[in-house]
């Protein structure tokens, strides 16, 4: 039995894996990898095939001996590049005052192309992370008044291992690997440096945590259980989340997951969830996580 990502792959699926590479072996790696997922009825939680799992896997049987893949072809994908600054995203007149003077404060969601690139032109220019293209599942907002853009929140998908939160859920490595999508991340959130408003940050963050696993499920067809978020010390304490009644469960390592010949080290980051459903352990340590979740 070989087990790849939470999947366990029985004798037969292998036999049918190796017979596959056989037949197809004009496929490039990824198409092969589709081909194969496709077989196994091998999917991600939002129903796509689960292609980087399955590389991982082929690339794994060929080590082995059990398995030739066919060459790597030169990749025609295009190098991302950071946003340039625009008009578009200059600052604005200074927004200062009580929350009650700017309500109702909205979350809209940002899916035209034109406001996509303004929004990632937004971080970009004003997040101390900066903009990074996230991959897979994902929801960016905007942050609104009546009159105004206030923010962005970004929402993508979860880390890969953080002990303090999977301690903290109970789940194992397999657990972990299969329903890893059910973690939402709040990769990034960012209220404009001109926008000086008290508990803003805060009600934003509970105006999302009523509204991302719906809009998540019918963007993505499924419902998402638990949202993660890392906040840095260096630069924020958090305060806005624990006034949202996220969960701090303390510090990340600071260590990235080890690769072969890969390693990399970033500051120590505050580690918040929140769950979305009372039932998140339960579906997240399951065999069989299914896309709906009931709170």
């Amino acid at each position: 039995m070989i087990v790849q990502c939470g999947r366990e792959i029985n004798s037969g699926e292998l036999k049918q894996i190796r017979e596959t590479v056989k037949t197809f072996w004009r496929l490039s790696q990824r198409e092969l990898a589709q081909t194969v997922c496709e077989h196994l009825g091998w999917h991600t939680a939002s129903g796509m095939n689960k292609v980087d799992a399955c590389l991982k896997l082929l690339k794994r049987l060929e080590t082995q001996g059990l398995v030739q893949l066919p060459g790597k072809r030169a990749s025609l994908r295009k190098i991302s590049q950071e946003p340039v600054a625009t008009g578009a995203t200059d600052a604005q007149e200074p927004i200062i005052g009580k929350l009650s003077e700017i309500v109702p404060v909205k979350l809209r969601l940002v899916a035209e192309k034109t406001e996509v690139a303004i929004f990632n032109e937004y971080v970009s220019r004003y997040h101390y992370l900066g903009y990074k293209k996230p991959f897979g599942c994902h929801l960016r907002y905007f942050v609104e008044s009546r009159e105004s853009i206030l923010g962005c929140l970004l929402f993508s998908g979860a880390a890969k291992a953080i002990r303090a939160r999977d301690q903290w859920i109970g789940w194992g490595t397999n657990e972990r690997l299969r329903n890893l999508g059910y973690v939402v991340n709040n990769a990034r959130f960012l209220i404009f440096p001109w926008v000086k408003v008290r508990y803003l940050a805060s009600h934003a963050l509970g105006k999302i945590v009523r509204e991302v696993g719906r809009d998540w499920e019918q963007r993505w067809g499924y419902r998402p259980v638990l949202l993660e978020s890392f906040v840095d010390p260096q630069y924020f304490g958090g305060t806005s989340y624990l006034a949202a009644n996220f969960i701090h469960l303390g510090m990340s390592s600071g260590i990235g997951l080890v690769r072969k010949n890969k390693t990399y080290t970033t500051s120590p980051k505050k580690v918040f969830v929140y769950p979305l459903v009372d039932n998140f352990r339960e579906i997240l340590c399951s065999q069989d996580a299914v896309g709906r979740a009931e709170g």
